[in-house]
């Protein structure tokens, strides 16, 4: 059985983000970056899988420039078997919508019997590409999956809820499951591991290789600012009705109503 997990490299969690003059997007080239948290218990819970025999290969996939080596590299550090680096332009201008295709014809290609994604992204937060992903594929799909365990031909999850509530999923293979961050404890990569993960196959595509041309975004972003700095601070006080209406009244004030 073949596992596919779906790596994105995002700012370091301590970076000092710094927005771009016009506004466009974060200073990228003086911060560093990492494996986004919520994809490192996806990669973990394909490696429990291998572990387990149930899985004779995990390949990692992730899109972006140079940098993302790193990242892949990590990976086949921690126990991934080998790595596919989309690196093309027109693929890091692209949206969730993009990335969903490139992704799927990578899918397309390696047949996986399972998909893992991380729930979201530490960066965009959208929940986009998994749904998105799996419907490019047609295989049935979990979100906000807290365990994955083999079950008969498939697999079973568990996906959280609103109000803490547990939903008990079987998926027929192949499948798509999105990981929610706890989901598992997320191993280190080995100093044994990572003088191996040298030794292991990165395949570099471009959109072209994989017969992708319609990555243009859908959806852009026009401005990206840090919210204005205020000197006052208002104390509204009252009973729960009063204080609702004066807060109503507040939004009006300031045009956001």
């Amino acid at each position: 059985m073949k596992v596919m997990v779906c790596l994105k490299q995002v700012p370091h969690q301590d970076a000092r983000l710094d927005v771009l003059p016009d506004g466009s997007w974060i200073q990228e080239s003086n911060i560093k970056f990492e494996i986004n948290s919520y994809d490192t218990y996806a990669l973990e819970a394909g490696l429990r899988l291998k572990d387990a025999g149930n899985a004779s290969e995990v390949v990692v996939v992730s899109i972006g420039p140079d940098r993302v080596t790193q990242a892949l590299r990590t990976a086949l550090g921690m126990g991934a078997d080998r790595a596919i680096h989309v690196k093309d332009p027109t693929a890091d201008a692209t949206d969730a919508l993009g990335t969903s295709k490139i992704l799927a014809a990578i899918a397309k290609s390696e047949s996986p019997d399972l998909i893992l994604t991380g729930l979201m992204s530490d960066d965009g937060n959208f929940s986009a590409v998994p749904p998105m992903l799996a419907e490019l594929v047609d295989a049935p799909s979990a979100t906000g999956c807290l365990s994955l365990e083999k079950e008969g031909d498939g697999f079973r999850v568990e996906r959280e809820l609103e109000g803490g509530a547990l939903e008990v999923v079987d998926l027929p293979t192949p499948c798509l499951a999105a990981i929610q961050t706890g989901a598992n404890q997320v191993r280190y990569a080995s100093l044994k591991g990572i003088m191996q993960a040298k030794k292991k196959p990165v395949d570099v595509k471009t959109c072209a290789d994989l017969g992708v041309s319609d990555v243009a975004p859908t959806v852009t972003i026009e401005k990206i600012y840090s919210p204005p700095k205020s000197d006052s601070a208002e104390l509204v006080e009252g009973t729960t009705a009063e204080i609702a209406q004066k807060l109503v009244g507040k939004i009006k004030e300031l045009g956001l109503l």
